[in-house]
């Protein structure tokens, strides 16, 4: 009885968290393609809460900037990325997920402002896209997680070729914002890595 008590006890904690991480995402993107009506509705007035660099007052707009796009097509290129990278990032755990994704935002933002040329401004997921990428990718390595790093390398086989992005090959695209939010998510991965061995968990674990 102990035994199975347990297992299902363990396959119901899973399932919430899953369902969790994916009302989670589906919400995230769900207030994107909101903003961006919302946006498109008013003239393009939410887009002067873009990142402008090296502007002082411009600070404040780096956590709504990544909630914000320029044009619906700019929303959808994003999306599905977000949902999956977002959803396996966030199932195992939210308040990690939330953590994470702040440092990511904060981090790309930041490095937005400083480099980023002048008369420039950014907004978009995307530096979140590139964040949590780089957080999945080292993710299982830093918690040494076996489950994980076959997480991080299914990744890698899906959205390999988005590292590409970090490289200043297109005027018109934030490279700043993808390259310091992979910055961040691989920052994360270590910054909020189990405080708990691997080994002495699943001792604590076993039946006695």
């Amino acid at each position: 009885m102990a035994y199975g008590s347990t297992t299902g006890s363990t396959r119901s904690s899973r399932m919430s968290r899953a369902v969790s991480a994916g009302v989670l995402m589906l919400a995230w993107l769900s207030l994107l393609w909101l903003l961006e009506a919302i946006d498109v509705a008013t003239g393009n007035s939410l887009d002067d809460y873009g990142v402008s660099p090296r502007e002082t007052d411009e600070l404040i707009d780096i956590v709504p900037a990544a909630f914000l796009h320029f044009g619906f097509d700019h929303v959808a290129a994003n999306s599905l990325p977000l949902l999956v990278l977002g959803f396996l990032a966030a199932v195992r755990g939210i308040g990690r997920f939330l953590a994470v994704c702040l440092t990511i935002i904060v981090v790309s933002g930041a490095g937005v402002w400083l480099t980023a040329p002048e008369h420039s401004v950014t907004a978009g997921a995307s530096g979140v896209v590139f964040g949590l990428f780089g957080y999945l990718l080292v993710r299982g390595f830093v918690d040494r997680d076996a489950l994980d790093i076959t997480v991080g390398i299914t990744v890698v086989l899906l959205y390999g070729s988005i590292l590409w992005g970090v490289l200043p090959t297109n005027s018109g695209v934030s490279w700043q914002g993808h390259l310091f939010g992979l910055i961040g998510g691989v920052l994360a991965a270590f910054w909020f890595r189990r405080s708990t061995p691997l080994g002495r968990s699943r001792r604590a674990s076993l039946p006695r």
